[in-house]
């Protein structure tokens, strides 16, 4: 699965964007694949923020961002979205999304990562 991520940009405090994952496959995402999105701020590690199950749609969240993102698919586009509402400062960091067959909250586990995509919050 070959990943692509856009929709990063510059936002003030309080203000949402969306970001956008496209998957690339020959053939299909089988229905367990999981399908996330992780973070990495300067110095520090890269962090889970969320995920979701390609056939069923169950999500999972990062304690720090439920309530605010909202991840979601489009089956037949291979796309994948991160709503980020209420941003934070602390939301500032580069985004990744990434795809595996073997786990859902460990960056270890994804073996298919996009480009990441800047996101800016200004206080």
């Amino acid at each position: 699965v070959q990943l692509q991520a856009s929709g990063g940009g510059l936002v003030q405090a309080g203000g949402s964007l969306r970001l956008s994952c496209a998957a690339s496959v020959s053939g299909r995402i089988f229905s367990s694949y999981i399908m996330g999105w992780f973070r990495q701020a300067p110095g520090k590690e890269r962090e889970f923020v969320s995920a979701i199950r390609w056939g069923a749609g169950t999500t999972y969240y990062a304690d720090n961002v439920k309530g605010r993102f909202t991840i979601s698919r489009v089956s037949a586009r291979n796309m994948v979205y991160l709503q980020m509402d209420s941003l934070k400062p602390e939301d500032t960091a580069v985004y990744f999304c990434a795809g595996t067959s073997r786990g859902i909250f460990a960056a270890r586990t994804y073996d298919s990562w996009g480009q990441g995509t800047l996101v800016t919050v200004s206080s």
